[in-house]
């Protein structure tokens, strides 16, 4: 559960904070000024800190600079009703994550803490690469581990050695699910920028009419709805790394914009002529061809010369079929002690399954699919009846040509399209999309007991997501509907 400090000394705001984030599945810490809250952050740790900038002795900036000094990686927003650009941008030049105008726009304050907890979650959650395989009987490891001992895995990780603690830019290629965003921490992890900023920016789910002012910022009154300054992610990550995940889709407009700080290492918020210059690492990844965009016209040239100074390709997880035991180990392991489960063996028969699929979504199906069958296994030995392909959505369901699974499987959903034609006709796709999804998002929340964060893992969506589709299809359980935002 995410664990948020919030510092102000207005008892009434407190309390609001504290319910309001404890409805969101968060727990909530208080403190009444900036000497108490960093002595509770010598002590415990948080996952994001909302920090008053007018407080009695240390104000919101002095323990803010206290905060960086002391080398406390966890995302500060300052929340101020003296919002004047000065603050912000001291505020910022401090490090702060971002900055909240009182009184507060509740759904933009749930945004901005729920992008600092994901933040704090990739910059704490450390990448490490294995000297030997996890067994399911050892304690699962600190953060997240790369898994496998496959020749070309073992290039990745030489790869890695060799680049982290240079300032290069380095693309990361591989199919969806192969693990590109590990590779990319793990550069991270073991680069001198550790103690720094790491952001990710998806260039595929961001509207292009948006992902300029979310990458450079952009000024008050610089459009329409710009009622505040906002700090772009290349600002926020000044000395830390920023990582492009699925930079083919990013627009050649952005990518002009881009390539001019990488070559420069300046920019201009939108609305605004001054420069701001930066010194940022630049991390990326691509299911993508490039190569194959640049000559189509869809990928700049000179940007993709720039990405790939040192190149990483990730191998499918069919073509490493060897290291599916030593995944397993390690996946099973991890998820038997998240959720307490008494599964302790994988039987012989199940690894076999397991090495004869073709594994379309790669690791991350292999591990979605091993999430579902450690929570369905209710003995200590996961057998092959607890492996169900059909129910994965995290890269693909079908297994390889011929198999029985897959045919009638095809059937049942062409039965189910049939029934919804004749039944809803022109609203046919939306009333399918609606169907599926509700069932997925509601069944998921009955395996993981309701626990949300447990669900969107399984999911394989974010936590804001599945809150957005609790609320849509009136998912909340009986009596724990959210109360109205106050």
């Amino acid at each position: 559960m995410p664990r948020i400090l919030i510092v102000d000394n207005d008892e009434g705001l407190v309390h609001f904070l504290t319910r309001l984030f404890t409805r969101q599945g968060y727990e909530a810490a208080a403190c009444t000024d900036g000497a108490s809250a960093l002595a509770r952050l010598a002590q415990e740790p948080f996952d994001a800190i909302l920090l008053d900038y007018k407080m009695p002795g240390l104000n919101g900036l002095d323990t803010l600079a206290e905060i960086k000094r002391s080398a406390v990686k966890t995302p500060v927003i300052i929340m101020t009703a003296f919002g004047t650009t000065e603050t912000a941008i001291e505020a910022m030049k401090l490090g702060a994550y971002d900055y909240l105008l009182k009184p507060f726009d509740t759904e933009e304050l749930r945004r901005i803490t729920a992008d600092a907890v994901e933040v704090s979650r990739l910059m704490k959650e450390v990448v490490t690469l294995p000297s030997a395989v996890t067994r399911i009987t050892s304690a699962p490891p600190e953060g997240v581990r790369i898994v496998g001992s496959n020749r070309k895995v073992q290039e990745v990780f030489k790869l890695i050695g060799q680049v982290a603690q240079k300032d290069v830019t380095v693309l990361i290629t591989g199919e969806s699910g192969t693990g590109k965003e590990l590779v990319a921490r793990a550069i991270y992890h073991h680069s001198h920028r550790e103690d720094k900023p790491f952001m990710a920016i998806n260039c595929a789910t961001i509207p292009e009419t948006l992902f300029e002012s979310e990458l450079f910022g952009y000024e008050r009154g610089a459009f329409t709805g710009a009622d505040r300054s906002y700090v772009g992610k290349f600002e926020r990550c000044h000395l830390g790394t920023l990582f492009f995940d699925e930079i083919g889709d990013m627009s050649l407009r952005t990518q002009a914009k881009v390539l001019r700080v990488l070559q420069e290492g300046e920019f201009e918020r939108l609305g605004s002529s001054e420069t701001i210059k930066v010194n940022v690492r630049v991390l990326a990844a691509t299911n993508k061809n490039l190569e194959k965009e640049v000559q189509e016209g869809r990928f700049r040239e000179d940007l993709y010369y720039r990405l790939r100074i040192i190149s990483i390709p990730l191998p499918p997880l069919r073509a490493r079929l060897d290291d599916v035991p030593a995944l397993v180990d390690y996946f099973v392991g991890r998820f038997a002690a998240e959720y307490h489960s008494s599964v302790r063996y994988v039987a012989d028969q199940t690894i076999r399954k397991l090495q004869a699929y073709n594994w379309p979504g790669n690791v991350r199906q292999l591990e979605n699919c091993l999430r579902r069958a450690v929570l369905m296994c209710k003995g200590d030995v996961l057998l092959p009846e607890h492996i169900d392909f059909e129910s994965e959505q995290g890269g693909g369901i079908e297994p390889a040509s011929g198999d029985a699974a897959a045919a009638g499987l095809k059937q049942r959903v062409d039965n189910l399209v049939a029934e919804i034609f004749q039944t809803v006709g022109k609203r046919a796709h939306a009333s399918l999309i609606d169907l599926v999804e509700r069932a997925l998002v509601a069944r998921a929340l009955a395996q993981c007991g309701q626990n949300q964060v447990h669900a969107a893992r399984l999911l394989g969506i974010s936590r804001n997501t599945l809150r957005h589709r609790i609320k849509k299809y009136n998912l909340e359980p009986p009596g724990q509907q959210a109360p109205a935002d106050e």
